[in-house]
């Protein structure tokens, strides 16, 4: 079979598109056949050593897929062969065939493309995690998104508003904004030409926003910093600027700050029924229309490096996906 492999640390440039053996389902695994990756930007920074995670050399990067089971391991009782399904890994999704644990795959409901399905379960997962289990956004709060553009940033825009939350959304382009408008965005922020952190102060009253999407980091977490509401919650989702920030304490004294960490991956590995729970959560709200992702680019499996700059050089918008 083909897949994308990294043989050694560095650009996305350097990958290949080779024949690889094809994988064999163990007990309690799924050998899927893939008919859509989703890309998304931590498969960057996994290429290059710079993830959280860092797999044995080679391997293929990729964390979602979408398919059908072609075979079972033993004891598996979540999911049949010939099922549509949607699946998370930690790596080795950009591949014409992948195995994984059966708990972290999921039917593929009958409203979702293949594409759609790849493009879902991260995202989506992730503004979970952070909206609903770490910062308790509550009816009639104004989170503010930063990259709302992004996949992470679109799914944040659309779970919040389907909870009940006003959103300011912040983008470098007046197409990229629309983009989020059509989301759901109540107040949309161009931070290349505006003065971002005095608009959210305007647009909140000089109070702030209650909650905070973060999956830029750098500048942006020092900004957040001072237009954030009393009591407001921080969420840290990642560092897309490639700087780390580190916190000035003092504001967080000040305003009773809570500057909160949301790393889903740990979740999936330590309570995958719990990570099942939110999913039969979110796909009710995608059934209601409610959550939608959006695929603004696809390509061929061979031209994965393509996609990865698609993303590195922030032309694209919402989910890049690959089809093998």
């Amino acid at each position: 079979m083909k897949a994308v492999v990294a043989r050694m640390w560095g650009e996305p440039a350097m990958l290949e598109y080779t024949e690889v053996f094809p994988p064999a389902p163990r007990p309690g695994q799924v050998l899927i056949d893939v008919k859509a990756i989703g890309c998304n930007f931590p498969d960057i920074l996994i290429v290059q050593g710079k993830y959280q995670k860092k797999p044995p050399l080679p391997f293929s990067p990729g964390a979602e897929v979408a398919g059908v089971v072609r075979d079972v391991g033993a004891g598996v009782t979540q999911v049949g062969i010939g099922e549509r399904v949607f699946a998370l890994m930690d790596w080795g999704a950009y591949a014409e065939q992948v195995v994984v644990d059966q708990h972290h795959a999921y039917a593929l409901p009958g409203f979702m493309t293949f594409e759609t399905g790849a493009a879902f379960g991260l995202a989506y997962q992730t503004a979970w995690c952070g909206l609903v289990r770490r910062a308790a956004l509550r009816r009639g709060e104004t989170l503010l998104v930063h990259g709302a553009a992004g996949g992470a940033g679109l799914a944040a825009v659309q779970l919040a508003k389907a909870l009940g939350a006003r959103v300011i959304a912040t983008a470098g382009s007046r197409e990229k904004l629309e983009v989020a408008r059509a989301a759901g965005a109540d107040v949309l922020v161009n931070y290349r030409t505006e003065e971002w952190i005095e608009r959210v102060k305007k647009e909140t009253d000089g109070r702030g926003a209650d909650v905070i999407y973060d999956p830029v980091g750098g500048d942006v977490f020092d900004g957040s910093t001072r237009c954030i509401a009393f009591e407001g919650r921080l969420l840290v989702i990642g560092f897309t600027s490639g700087r780390i920030a580190e916190v000035a304490t003092n504001r967080v004294l000040l305003k009773n700050v809570s500057i909160v960490g949301v790393h889903w991956g740990l979740y999936s590995e330590r309570d995958p029924v719990l990570v099942r729970r939110w999913m039969v959560e979110l796909l009710k709200l995608a059934e209601a229309g409610q959550l939608k992702p959006v695929v603004s680019k696809t390509f061929p499996l061979r031209e994965a490096t393509r996609a990865l700059a698609a993303i590195a050089s922030r032309e694209s918008y919402g989910k890049v996906v690959l089809v093998p």
